[in-house]
């Protein structure tokens, strides 16, 4: 009886299943495509990862090589293409990721939930820095929809239009917390803040020193 390797998920492997599902193909070209289609900038691929991805694949069994073939004095290149177990794969893994919300709490995240440690008048300027980035961002999204959606449709795009999505839905409400802040509907003292949550110790709490302190209290 064979066991197959249980499947390692991550963005590179569901992007090398998803091109093969496209049609077998060789590394290169798959690395062509995700340069054309710019899924390298937009699910951060790492450069250098492809092949240790198509690896643990093939491991997994769910790629296979097909041929391999060289074109004059370049090196010899793999096609592969995607097993049965493959396109069960990936079909099940996009389900799951298309279906079920996933909580991924990012930088941004972590520091609003810290957010009293600063002044308000600090975090009003922070934020401002942070929506000019954010319209930066939501420029150059719309440039790639722009240039690229004559070339090869929507359907390839759909990711870029949900990030500038997000970051559109960010910035408004960003927008909004900045309003709060400069009106006084959100306000706070850091240093109260500090006192309430771990001011100094009370003296029934700091151990005593001398064992006659401790003899002489009496019980409650």
């Amino acid at each position: 009886m064979s066991f197959s390797r249980p499947v390692h998920r991550n963005l590179w492997s569901l992007t090398v299943l998803c091109l093969l599902r496209t049609r077998p193909m060789h590394p290169y070209e798959m690395q062509r495509l995700i340069r054309e289609w710019h899924k390298d900038e937009f699910l951060d691929l790492k450069r250098g990862s492809l092949y240790h991805a198509i690896e643990r694949l093939k491991r997994s069994g769910l790629i296979s090589p097909v041929e391999t073939n060289r074109e004059g004095k370049r090196p010899e290149r793999t096609i592969y293409r995607l097993t049965e177990r493959g396109e069960e794969e990936v079909y099940e893994w996009l389900r799951q990721l298309l279906a079920k919300p996933v909580r991924e709490p990012s930088q941004f995240f972590a520091a609003l939930s810290f957010l009293p440690l600063l002044a308000p008048d600090s975090v009003l300027h922070e934020l401002q820095q942070r929506v000019f980035l954010l319209e930066s961002e939501i420029a150059g999204l719309n440039a790639v929809l722009r240039e690229m959606m004559p070339k090869i449709g929507r359907l390839v795009l759909v990711e870029v239009e949900y990030e500038r999505a997000l970051r559109e839905a960010e910035m408004a409400w960003v927008k909004s917390l900045m309003e709060d802040l400069r009106s006084g509907k959100l306000a706070w003292d850091p240093k109260a803040l500090g006192q309430q949550v771990g001011g100094p110790p009370r003296e029934d709490d700091v151990p005593s020193t001398t064992g006659d302190k401790t003899c002489n209290r009496k019980p409650h």
